[in-house]
């Protein structure tokens, strides 16, 4: 029910297509640091040899996340897409590995150390793909705050949960979702409380190792 690559080089032509699945009826296949002679396309090659069913997808070290969407079928039971420790994808990339309409079930996005740049970028991306995860994670990436003449985007349909510590946030960055259930915004650069009006409407607000709560936060976090 689950596979795990790690650390592989797969060369050579690809096998022809098989008439039908043949290969295991897979529930989670993560890879890590997997190169491809078909580039781009080995998502979509792969596919073809998996059951139906897949639910989770782990791709951390990835050489290539553009994805040529023709020849990619939907994930139509997949309801988690970690695409994190891929730290050269950021927003335009994600826009690549997202192909529209392949995800309809994803209600967990994890982007943990991809090169993610403002929420609103991935809010872009999310649109593009028509993806409305529940859940999304964008901690430890390097975001930084919407300039102010950017083009503001409306969240396809707002995630209950956001993700945003260790993301070396010195303010609270434009283009949150307008509610959430909750938010973390924890181990960040914050020099002191955030005013309500430059939050979302949230219930469940974390803001533990910043600097205004800890003095010595800001250090433990460079040391990190």
């Amino acid at each position: 029910k689950e596979l795990t690559l790690e650390d592989l080089e797969v060369t050579g032509p690809t096998p022809p297509t098989p008439l039908e699945a043949t290969g295991p009826a897979l529930t989670t296949l993560s890879l890590r640091n997997v190169s491809w002679a078909t580039g781009g396309a080995w998502l979509g090659e792969l596919q073809q040899w998996l059951k139906p069913g897949l639910r989770a997808l782990n791709i951390a070290q990835a050489h290539s996340l553009a994805f040529p969407c023709a020849g990619l079928s939907t994930f139509e039971a997949l309801t988690t897409l970690d695409l994190s420790d891929n730290p050269s994808l950021g927003d335009s990339g994600l826009m690549a590995a997202l192909c529209p309409n392949k995800f309809p079930a994803l209600q967990y996005l994890a982007l943990r150390n991809a090169g993610m740049e403002t929420p609103s970028g991935v809010c872009a991306a999310l649109a593009a793909a028509r993806v409305q995860p529940q859940s999304l994670d964008l901690s430890h990436n390097s975001l930084r705050v919407t300039a102010p003449g950017a083009t503001r985007c409306v969240w396809p349909s707002a995630p209950s949960s956001l993700n945003l510590s260790f993301a070396g946030l010195e303010q609270v960055p434009k283009g949150l979702p307008p509610k959430l259930s909750v938010l973390d915004l924890s181990c960040n650069k914050l020099s002191r409380e955030p005013r309500r009006e430059e939050l979302p409407e949230v219930n469940v607000l974390t803001l533990d190792g910043n600097p205004f709560l800890d003095p010595g936060a800001l250090k433990h976090q460079n040391d990190r």
